[in-house]
């Protein structure tokens, strides 16, 4: 079943540039250049995201044989840049949230290329070539829009009006956390008929993919021998996607206008809670004693 034309075409565009200027808000220039200060464990976390993570989701999607579809919306997730969520847990954890700024920011605009190229080759690989759908250069352009433009004003905002950026910080991001909440429950709404069934396919697989993205992001560094903060930064860039991207490119008639491709997006954004807290709780407890030892 397709997706609402009004959750598509008016409500989906408008929560994803709330989310995406919440992060704007939290974004100056110093946030892009502060890489050069920590370019070991940037490009550590930039790597695995990029290039490991995928993989990793691939392996997932072929071991338990999804859907070609809902392939396709399991690699459009793990394709998706990190965001503000991830910033909130690492926080509690005790890592470097300066770093998960830098990341959140780098990724995103990586993501306006890397992104397409992930998707495109999902979709050549699991969809017949009748009916695959990709993001060509022109939803490419699009994607780079919804991405980038909203960013672009709240870092614009937060350089003129700084005071008021910082007024707004907390209704945008209680703005973000409604929206994510009422796009999941519309993907799901949209898509009720076989909830159960997809619930059943991709759970698991999301719920995995959650545990060995936070795994990866906190080992990749550490072996590297990055400083535990930032490793913990690094873990939850990496575990924490931005699942309102996901579903409003999968949902967007101008883009891949697929509800089934949406479902993963939206069934991780539910199940992603329960590990990162989990994840949160026991590094922070670490983090606390190792500092009350010393």
């Amino acid at each position: 079943m397709e997706a609402s034309s009004t959750l598509t075409t008016v409500f989906l565009p408008i929560a994803l540039a709330i989310v995406m200027f919440g992060l704007g808000l939290h974004l100056t220039v110093a946030d892009f250049t502060r890489v050069a200060k920590v370019p070991k464990a940037a490009l550590l976390a930039l790597g695995t995201q990029i290039l490991v993570l995928p993989a990793v989701c691939l392996g997932l999607v072929l071991a338990f044989d999804l859907d070609p579809v809902l392939a396709v919306g399991m690699m459009l997730l793990a394709a998706s840049p990190g965001g503000t969520t991830a910033n909130i847990f690492s926080h509690l954890a005790g890592g470097d949230v300066a770093l998960n700024i830098t990341l959140t920011a780098i990724n995103s605009v990586l993501a306006v290329v890397t992104l397409p190229v992930v998707v495109n080759l999902s979709i050549a690989g699991f969809l017949d070539a009748d009916t695959a759908i990709g993001l060509q250069p022109a939803k490419m352009l699009q994607v780079f829009a919804i991405v980038l433009v909203p960013v672009a004003i709240g870092m614009v905002v937060r350089r003129r009006w700084p005071e008021f950026a910082e007024r707004m910080t907390r209704p945008v991001k209680i703005a973000s956390v409604v929206v994510l909440a009422a796009v999941i429950v519309g993907a799901m709404v949209a898509e009720r008929e076989n909830l159960l069934d997809y619930l059943r396919s991709v759970g698991l697989v999301s719920l995995l993919l959650v545990v060995c993205s936070l795994g990866l992001g906190y080992a990749v560094p550490r072996l590297a021998r990055v400083e535990p903060r930032q490793a913990i930064a690094s873990s939850f860039e990496v575990g924490i996607h931005n699942s309102t991207l996901a579903i409003t490119i999968a949902l967007s008639p101008a883009l891949l206008d697929n509800a089934t491709m949406a479902v993963p997006a939206a069934v991780y954004g539910v199940v992603m809670f329960i590990p990162a807290a989990i994840v949160a709780y026991w590094v922070g407890g670490r983090r606390r004693a190792a500092v009350s030892r010393t």
